[in-house]
């Protein structure tokens, strides 16, 4: 079990994506769970600030049908930040990322809260960080790739709101886990950091 966090845009769902298949391990983006509820909530033309009504959505929603290319839509995610800070639907989808941890023969599951809460026991914890205005400008390159307009400075201000979200939340906020290995990629490749999470994986699950 491999457990990576960190705010948005740092890079982690792509170096989990890439431990995944070296080691030949399930992988689950985490954040891909809440943006399902929210886009499932906004399909049923449901507010985003009823809490009960998110919870039994998120009680239904099937981890196996997430599509990245529908929920990588930027309004989703905002969406998304605003249901991940409601307690039942963290709990619903914690049980549910928990069970998708236990797959066979590994998982790497990334988010803001692995190593925290979804799996305090990973013997491998990753937080995987960068600067605002880095990933302000990966964020809008992603958007403007995918031909959508992107605006650098409203990324940014995007992003640092959300940072602000996740980590001043009373349930599960955004932070490195005691025992976790901090990877900055402000000024690295992704080759770069897929080696050094990869070593950091080896010693790791060498001696589990």
């Amino acid at each position: 079990m491999i457990a990576i966090d960190g705010p948005a845009a740092s890079g982690k769902g792509t170096l989990a994506r890439r431990l995944a298949a070296h080691y030949g391990f399930h992988h689950l983006d985490t954040g891909l769970t809440y943006r399902g509820v929210a886009h499932a909530l906004r399909l049923a033309g449901q507010p985003l600030d009823r809490e009960d009504v998110a919870a039994a959505t998120a009680l239904v929603l099937d981890l196996a049908a997430l599509d990245r290319a529908i929920l990588a839509d930027h309004s989703i995610g905002e969406a998304a930040s605003r249901v991940a800070v409601m307690p039942a639907v963290r709990r619903a989808l914690v049980e549910a990322q928990r069970r998708f941890s236990a797959r066979s023969p590994g998982a790497v599951l990334d988010g803001r809260d692995i190593g925290t809460v979804v799996c305090p026991d990973a013997p491998v914890k990753l937080f995987v960080t960068a600067s605002p205005e880095t990933r302000a400008l990966r964020r809008t390159a992603e958007i403007r790739d995918a031909g959508t307009p992107a605006l650098y400075d409203e990324i940014l201000a995007d992003i640092r709101a959300r940072d602000a979200r996740d980590m001043g939340r009373s349930d599960s906020p955004l932070r490195p886990a005691a025992d976790a290995h901090l990877i900055d990629t402000t000024e690295m490749s992704i080759e770069a950091a897929f080696k050094a999470a990869r070593a950091i994986a080896d010693a790791a699950l060498g001696s589990a």
